[in-house]
């Protein structure tokens, strides 16, 4: 059996299809860049110019109360009067739909932080339509590194910051991953997609040409013996990145690498 090794064009490639995918998605109708405001929703209801009806949310969950003449999209139901989403899981979101004119606006209700949200997401939003792209380096195979996971012996409860003054995330992390790049480097994994892992990270270039409060990775799931490939080619800016009407989480102390990537999405143009 004759087996390929993937050319430096392959990788470049391959790269490029999944940039141009990540950046159709970033820039898509109803992406984050179409955010128009974020609502920390309380007690006592409260209209907004972005969304129809009153909001206000208890440990019940979220509610909206819709004027006559008013009404929402919930799993393509039309909904008219009040709406009770219910409690709301940590980290979760529920996407409803409103037609403003003739705009389709979908809205977020999130909880994030112990707190009930709301975000608006208005296709025609300045921030979206004015975006033209993320610079990113040009892709590096050198930076496309083996590593080992070392899984702890029970999962732990990792509290981080935000870019939202007061506000904490708690991630689930797994274990840890060990790689070389220019030494011997290590970053604490949190639970990703499917069964995949995800790092958040800063290093020497953050600040510099890439944003300052973290970037973002999901690495492959490591096989049984812990193999997987950490591509930092692949490494890209968070919401926050773009968007005041963020919640995005900052890195733990421990993924702040002394090392310059020089790899993956840059600052935002």
């Amino acid at each position: 059996m004759t087996t390929t090794t993937p050319t430096a064009a392959d990788f470049r490639s391959e790269w490029a299809v999944w940039h141009d995918a990540h950046e159709a998605a970033r820039a898509s109708a109803h992406g984050f860049l179409a955010i128009t405001s974020i609502r920390w929703l309380t007690g006592t209801p409260e209209r907004f110019d972005d969304a129809p009806g009153a909001w206000s949310t208890s440990e019940a969950g979220p509610v909206v109360t819709l004027d006559d003449g008013e009404s929402i999209e919930v799993d393509g139901v039309a909904v008219t009067g009040t709406h009770r989403f219910g409690p709301l899981p940590e980290r979760s979101s529920t996407t409803i739909a409103w037609q403003d004119g003739d705009e389709r606006v979908v809205i977020e209700v999130a909880r994030r932080g112990g707190s009930d949200v709301l975000r608006p997401r208005h296709p025609s939003n300045p921030t979206r339509t004015g975006y033209t792209g993320t610079p990113s380096y040009s892709p590096d195979p050198s930076f496309a590194v083996a590593a080992h996971f070392e899984p702890f012996d029970a999962p732990r409860s990792v509290t981080v910051g935000s870019v939202v003054d007061g506000l904490q995330h708690v991630y689930e992390a797994p274990g840890v991953l060990t790689f070389d790049l220019d030494g011997p480097r290590s970053l604490l994994a949190f639970n990703g997609y499917g069964d995949g892992l995800l790092v958040l990270f800063t290093d020497r270039t953050s600040g510099v040409t890439t944003y300052a409060a973290n970037r973002s990775l999901d690495v492959p799931a490591p096989d049984a013996s812990g193999a997987t490939t950490i591509d930092f080619n692949r490494a890209t800016n968070l919401p926050c990145a773009y968007t005041p009407h963020a919640t995005c989480p900052l890195p733990p102390a421990e993924n702040r690498l002394d090392v310059a990537v020089e790899a993956g999405e840059q600052l935002p143009a």
